[in-house]
């Protein structure tokens, strides 16, 4: 319904879309600003930059496209709406999905993909077919492990009611991260990020591998293909989060 209703103006689903893809893309027009005064940050060039940003702006592109309107459960709790996703024949999380379905996120998708194609071109690896592998499995996996912080976040909000940019600094903030290598922040970041929240398997690790870089925190190299289980056991989790706050949802008394 939100599609339909989307591409009945086309040329305003257009703009749209372009916008978004230009609003992202200035993210990276700040980290091409900084390497015309640097030839390598944290020892890596522009395009292994490229590499870490293209991959973890698809991931979590791919994320946001579907499950970006989680952030709205709060409101929904707080205005008792919630009721009527529950008496829908429907998973509510899937409902939850899909209301006000934006498909102008896929902009985001679009410039993450053209800048990750730019990468490749650019980037000094030796393809064997265990990196070539790595690499789409990298993208899945990072999707569905932004896909649980965002279901998570969203389980949360059932009992903080308002806790929409708390979800934020952990999705938004998560992305932005990991657009920049592993070596220029601290060890204790990047443990955090790999044994609390293990964000660092959305493209860090697989990304080192695929490179042919040294794991920050003395990992075996072959840690980067562990995201695929990783992201299952995080969506499990989240999964858990999700029916323990739905349980939890009382409405509001009104």
């Amino acid at each position: 319904m939100w599609v339909r209703s989307t591409m009945a103006y086309r040329t305003s689903f257009l703009i749209m879309t372009l916008g978004n893809i230009a609003v992202t893309a200035l993210d990276f027009v700040v980290i091409g600003l900084m390497f015309t005064h640097v030839d390598a940050l944290g020892g890596f060039d522009l395009a292994e930059m490229a590499f870490l940003y293209g991959t973890s702006s698809v991931a979590f592109g791919l994320t946001d496209l579907f499950f970006g309107s989680t952030e709205r459960i709060g409101r929904r709790v707080r205005d008792g709406t919630m009721d009527t996703l529950l008496v829908r024949p429907v998973p509510v999380l899937a409902q939850v999905a899909a209301d006000r379905f934006a498909l102008r996120r896929i902009g985001r998708v679009l410039q993450g993909l053209a800048l990750l194609g730019w990468a490749l071109t650019e980037v000094e690896v030796d393809w064997t077919w265990d990196r070539v592998v790595l690499l789409p499995l990298m993208l899945v996996s990072g999707a569905a492990i932004f896909t649980s912080v965002f279901v998570a976040g969203a389980a949360f909000q059932f009992w903080a009611s308002d806790a929409a940019e708390v979800q934020n600094s952990f999705t938004y903030g998560g992305t932005t991260l990991l657009q920049y290598p592993p070596t220029i922040f601290t060890t204790d970041l990047v443990r955090a990020v790999t044994f609390v929240l293990p964000l660092a398997f959305v493209n860090w690790f697989p990304a080192l591998y695929v490179l042919g870089r040294e794991q920050p925190i003395g990992l075996p190299d072959w840690i980067g293909f562990g995201a695929p289980l990783v992201a299952a056991a995080c969506c499990a989790l989240a999964g858990l989060a999700w029916r323990a706050g739905l349980r939890s949802y009382r409405s509001t008394g009104s």
